[in-house]
């Protein structure tokens, strides 16, 4: 079995790589620098390709004649999705990485608004989303990326391939471009005896790397057309997250509750969503474990305990 992973160097990628790899799979990923392949990934006989996503011509040779499972992480807009499609159609597996981001209130709000969407329910894949952004939109805004990533997923669900749509949601782990623990870390790790929190009881709800990972496996096979959201099976709050960093670093500090809205007490968890991973658990996914243990992960990598 053959898996061809764009963008694989990161946390879902990076575990997905892991996981197959270590179930017998050929697997490749292809990233801008080799110097941010993770050793371990290396080690486990990953093959890193020093490829741009937006080669096109470049992915299709990777592929060649064909592979089981091709997961795109950097997908942004529709063109990227359609410059892809020919290597996607060669490929008995494809999987399109999307995001929450694309998903609106019942009143049109999002995440990237002005103001803050309101979810008073789990959110399911049938719920409405952003209108797709037209060709040329920068995703990479603040108001483009939701749409754009919209487009993305249309494109793909549209082709006629058996394109498997993921949307996680905060996703955390080992290789993490952008690990939300990483402030509170840092303060508890320089001293800090106190640690202000706002909206305490906000659930945001998590998406840990291996279990997105474990649902690309089970996606690969069986594949099609369809959207399944990623979300860990548990919802801690915002407080028993920063419980859980604490404890596994050994902070003793205090923790100490502000009104919210209150600057003090900013922290990476304060959105209230919960996404239905519903689906995802009916196709036969098994999470590998609860968010809020599987930070320990992300957190031991930051402090340098596991491989970078």
């Amino acid at each position: 079995m053959r898996a061809v992973l764009l963008g694989g160097t990161g946390a879902i990628g990076g575990a997905t790589a892991m996981l197959l790899s270590e179930a017998g799979w050929r697997v490749e990923v292809t990233g801008r620098d080799r110097s941010r392949m993770p050793k371990a990934m290396s080690e486990a006989g990953v093959r890193f390709h020093r490829l741009e996503r937006s080669d096109a011509r470049g992915v299709e040779r990777l592929v060649g004649d064909g592979a089981d499972l091709l997961v795109d992480l950097v997908a942004y807009t529709a063109e990227d999705v359609r410059a892809l499609l020919p290597a996607m159609s060669s490929v008995q597996c494809p999987v399109l990485i999307s995001g929450r981001a694309v998903y609106v209130d019942d009143a049109g709000r999002h995440l990237n608004g002005d103001e803050p969407p309101q979810f008073d329910r789990p959110v399911g894949e049938a719920a409405p989303t952003l209108a797709p952004a037209p060709d040329g939109t920068d995703p990479f805004t603040r108001e483009g990326y939701g749409p754009c990533k919209a487009a993305a997923e249309l494109t793909a669900l549209e082709s006629g391939l058996p394109v498997t749509v993921v949307r996680p949601s905060k996703v955390h782990g080992r290789w993490a471009r952008n690990a939300r623990t990483r402030t509170i870390i840092d303060r508890m790790r320089s001293g800090e005896r106190s640690i202000a929190l706002a909206q305490a009881d906000t659930i945001d709800h998590l998406t840990a790397a291996r279990n997105a990972a474990a649902l690309i496996n089970t996606v690969a096979d069986r594949p099609g057309s369809r959207i399944l959201n990623a979300a860990d099976p548990d919802t801690p709050t915002a407080e028993e997250i920063v419980r859980a960093i604490a404890a596994e670093l050994s902070w003793d500090g205090r923790i100490e509750r502000v009104p919210d809205g209150s600057e003090q007490g900013r922290h990476p968890w304060q959105t209230p969503m919960v996404l239905d991973t519903t689906a995802a658990l009916e196709l036969g996914y098994e999470p590998v474990g609860k968010g809020v243990e599987l930070l320990a992960e992300e957190i031991r990598w930051l402090v340098g305990d596991s491989d970078r």
